[in-house]
């Protein structure tokens, strides 16, 4: 059978860059719908500490979520040398899909057809879907390419994940000050070298009362006239399942990959919040009885670029592979991992390795 490899990456992250003064005339409500009366200043150095999330960039005006998943692309399918005719299919992650400038989703067309359309892809065999899965949406929507390519559906395969979170938050909350807008974009191919790429992965779908720690609802302020539907995010809920189930799941997978600890060269874990993502690498490494670990196993970005959803992963992957990240690198042979939970509550992991010659 053939392996599933990554040719070609791109990335786009948006210009605008959003510091923490950007919100000191906000109104911020809490979860019982009452005024926080806490300074904004309080406020806001408190979410830097817990999440270190300092700056976040949002969208231009004008620009779309498909724009963003544009740029990206262009620069995956030149990366990967291939004519953009050749691509078999183009999936593409999101949560929201094309939000205009008023906050409203937009589903039909789907992104990745929109994205087919800019490309100017004439192809009619390139098949589009998009990949609806929470904040998990790109690693899962790599899974899915996997096993297109594997089944001999595919020879090659865009793989996208775009989101505008900025223009679906609540101007009310406090958890807006996480949210981003970016684009992350690979193309994978098949090579018939043994052992690498995509070695193993998994997915969990936990859809009972974690159904909902994650949602969409409306606004914390009750007089909010606009009755959109926003990002309606249970913290805590979120942290202890994070914490509980997702470590797990990654060792899990490197026992799939008949693989330890020791053999994986970097952890590309989603850039949700720095004190759960260190809480979840933490807890990895103490199943394998390992007490103190060197932090560059699991780079960060978000305390940049904040959360992007299902672009915080592949953007990372491209900024990397570009040498585009202080202080970060992969090597040729060796192993990664991609890992992600979210809305759902959904959670994924794939266990890749580069080819010995080339990253």
């Amino acid at each position: 059978m053939p392996n599933t490899v990554i040719i070609g990456s791109g990335c786009y992250i948006p210009e605008n860059v959003i510091t923490g003064s950007h919100f000191m005339d906000s109104v911020f409500f809490d979860e019982n719908n009452e005024k926080i009366d806490k300074p904004n200043d309080e406020i806001i150095q408190k979410f830097v500490e817990i999440t270190e999330i300092e700056e976040r960039r949002y969208i231009s005006a004008g620009d779309y979520n498909s724009d963003l998943g544009l740029r990206a692309s262009l620069q995956a399918i030149d990366d990967a040398g291939i004519d953009k005719e050749e691509i078999d299919y183009i999936i593409y992650a999101t949560n929201f899909g094309e939000v205009d400038e008023r906050g409203i989703p937009n589903f039909m067309p789907s992104l990745a057809a929109r994205l087919k359309n800019k490309l100017g892809i004439k192809n009619r065999k390139c098949i589009n879907y998009d990949m609806i899965f929470g904040c998990p949406g790109w690693v899962e929507a790599l899974i899915l390419a996997d096993v297109l390519l594997k089944s001999g559906r595919a020879k090659n395969i865009l793989v996208v994940g775009g989101e505008t979170l900025s223009r679906v938050t609540d101007n009310y909350d406090r958890n807006k000050l996480i949210f981003a807008d970016g684009a992350g974009a690979v193309v994978v191919t098949t090579t018939d070298e043994e052992n690498v790429g995509i070695i193993a992965d998994s997915t969990i779908c936990d859809n009972g009362e974690e159904l909902c720690y994650l949602e969409n609802g409306t606004s914390l302020n009750l007089e909010d006239k606009e009755k959109r539907l926003y990002i309606r995010m249970r913290g805590r809920k979120i942290y202890e399942y994070a914490l509980k189930n997702v470590p797990d799941a990654i060792k899990a997978t490197i026992d799939k990959a008949n693989l330890d600890i020791s053999d994986i060269d970097k952890i590309l874990i989603h850039q949700a919040n720095a004190k759960m993502d260190y809480a979840m690498i933490s807890r990895l490494f103490k199943l394998y009885g390992i007490k103190d670990y060197d932090h560059a196993i699991s780079p960060m970005t978000i305390q940049k670029f904040g959360n992007s959803s299902v672009a915080t992963i592949p953007t990372m992957f491209d900024l990397i592979r570009k040498g585009k990240m202080e202080g970060q690198s992969f090597k040729p042979g060796s192993y990664i991992i991609f890992t992600s939970v979210g809305a759902g509550m959904n959670i994924n992991c794939v266990v890749y390795r580069f080819p010995a010659d080339k990253i």
